[in-house]
């Protein structure tokens, strides 16, 4: 399962299901739901409170969806092979791994969406998150890389 906490604290878990679950007030209810994954689901929010998820599938290319926060859900991004993990920088663009080798690699959309650009073409990577200082951690499964973008 992959989890994110929004602005206001409140966890957010997405189920292989393809449920998106919202935990807090000691009560769970399902926000929204998306395809089943084969793997874990990975989640990310963006500046605008909207949840971005991403689940692999068996399909030729898996999608990145986007969850309003009043629940609605549409593609973001349709394109990948296998995307995996995902995470914002401060100015609002959304770096996202995909770990299909020979398509695979990590893309970056700038703030207002559109066509991905890709940073780094490697197989393989899977999560990646900001550190403090504002340098990207890419991690594969056996190493862990540090971009200063």
């Amino acid at each position: 399962c992959g989890i994110a906490f929004d602005a206001d604290g409140i966890l957010f878990v997405g189920d292989r299901s393809g449920s998106i679950l919202r935990v807090g007030d000691g009560k769970t209810s399902v926000v929204a739901s998306i395809p089943p994954s084969i793997a874990a689901f990975h989640l990310a929010f963006g500046p605008d409170g909207a949840l971005f998820v991403t689940g692999p599938t068996l399909n030729t290319r898996d999608a990145i969806y986007r969850v309003s926060p009043t629940g609605a859900v549409e593609v973001f991004y349709g394109g990948f092979g296998r995307p995996q993990g995902m995470a914002f920088d401060e100015a609002g663009r959304l770096y996202v791994a995909d770990a299909i080798a020979g398509t695979g690699g990590l893309y970056r959309f700038a703030a207002d969406g559109g066509e991905p650009e890709l940073l780094v073409a490697a197989g393989g990577l899977v999560g990646l998150a900001f550190s403090p200082d504002g340098a990207l951690a890419v991690a594969s499964g056996d190493t862990v890389y540090r971009f200063n973008l």
